[in-house]
């Protein structure tokens, strides 16, 4: 892998190498794609106010998250089908947040089993995002192995009843399974190092990925092999949800989705002990608002009673200060690290980090500040 700069370098590596539909899959947003772009435009209305003569050295990115102390405030964020931008991209992305010293979030539509990611890592570094399924014995069943490894943060993703509108999956064939046409098949053949470097190495190791955290009885896999019952989330869910969760796991639960103060209110009332400011990336509601545009006014009515964290749209190391100097105590990132993953593996998600990190760190000694602690709502600027 060259060296890429910053997060378009990244963002360019992984669509030469990816087909279409699994780069669009990760990069688009939904219907007219405004939620997305509104996510950018909410960054860019914040600016600094540098404090100046502040003697910034030295200076540090460290901070603490729950009982844990990590080396920036990022989590990578819960991604379904990482393991297609890289041979069991979810563990080359799992050991390299272990290697640089930050949370890794496992997905439920992982391609790798969170028993997978748990036996290559270290589990004090693994969390576990859950969506819940509209059979609720087996969404308890999950949560429970995620349990009995050891992980201790269950993120439950609240965002997603039905299933978006995202026009680019029905015209590349985007699923599980893959949906053929010459166009799909087409753009595979042209990129061969894909073929053979991820599709042929899981077919020589045991078979086709899939959904492997699903019960056998709704695995399908990504040529259309598998199970044929269909697994569907829960389009009922409700507060009660979340306090029969809250009662049957026994670590930190987050909430993630959160776009209004009086939701925030509520997961904090139910003993949630974290939230995720979240549309998704602008990847489910197209008109939904831009955590950067929600963020202040949750923070002023939660007042850090819970720990707030938020994602979408985060492509600066200066969009993780934004987001701290408004009431973050992290940020969750997702495509930066899956562009990274794509474009090297494992060491392309931490060169991905390392680019964030020390952006981040630019940032704080630019803008006068030592630590991330120090970083407070009077060094921004609507």
């Amino acid at each position: 892998m060259s060296r890429p700069l910053n997060f378009r370098d990244l963002r360019t590596h992984a669509r030469k190498r990816l087909p279409r539909p699994i780069f669009d899959y990760i990069d688009r947003g939904t219907e007219d794609e405004t939620g997305l772009h509104a996510n950018r435009q909410a960054f860019e209305r914040v600016r600094i106010a540098p404090q100046v003569l502040t003697g910034g050295v030295p200076r540090s990115t460290r901070t603490r998250l729950f009982d844990h102390e990590i080396s920036a405030p990022m989590v990578v964020a819960p991604t379904a089908f990482a393991g297609l931008v890289w041979y069991q991209g979810e563990i080359a992305l799992a050991k390299a947040a272990q290697q640089v010293g930050i949370p890794f979030c496992a997905a439920t539509e992982a391609i790798a089993s969170i028993e997978a990611i748990a036996s290559a890592t270290q589990v004090q570094n693994l969390w576990f995002q859950l969506y819940l399924w509209d059979i609720p014995t087996l969404s308890e069943a999950l949560v429970q192995r995620a349990q009995q490894l050891g992980i201790r943060t269950l993120v439950i993703t609240v965002d997603t009843p039905v299933v978006p509108n995202r026009e680019y999956n029905v015209v590349n064939g985007m699923g599980m399974p893959f949906r053929f046409s010459p166009r799909l098949l087409g753009d595979v053949a042209l990129r061969p190092g894909w073929v053979l470097g991820v599709l042929g190495r899981y077919w020589l190791n045991g078979g086709m990925p899939s959904f492997a955290n699903y019960p056998e009885a709704y695995r399908k896999t990504l040529l259309g092999g598998g199970a044929k019952q269909q697994m569907r989330h829960d389009p009922g869910l409700t507060w009660a949800h979340i306090a029969r969760l809250r009662k049957l796991w026994k670590g930190y639960l987050v909430v993630k989705g959160i776009a209004r103060p009086g939701d925030a209110l509520k997961a904090l009332e139910l003993g949630a002990d974290g939230i995720v400011v979240s549309n998704h990336g602008g990847r489910n509601l197209d008109s939904a608002v831009a955590p950067m545009e929600t963020l202040e006014p949750i923070s002023e009515a939660i007042a850090d009673r819970l720990t707030i964290m938020m994602d979408s749209g985060i492509q600066r190391g200066s969009d993780v200060f934004k987001a701290l100097a408004l009431g973050a105590k992290a940020v969750m990132v997702g495509r930066a690290f899956l562009y990274g993953t794509a474009a090297g593996g494992q060491p392309g998600a931490v060169h991905a980090f390392n680019l964030l990190q020390r952006e981040l760190d630019l940032t704080l000694g630019n803008a006068g500040c030592r630590t991330v602690q120090a970083i407070s709502r009077s060094v921004v600027i609507r």
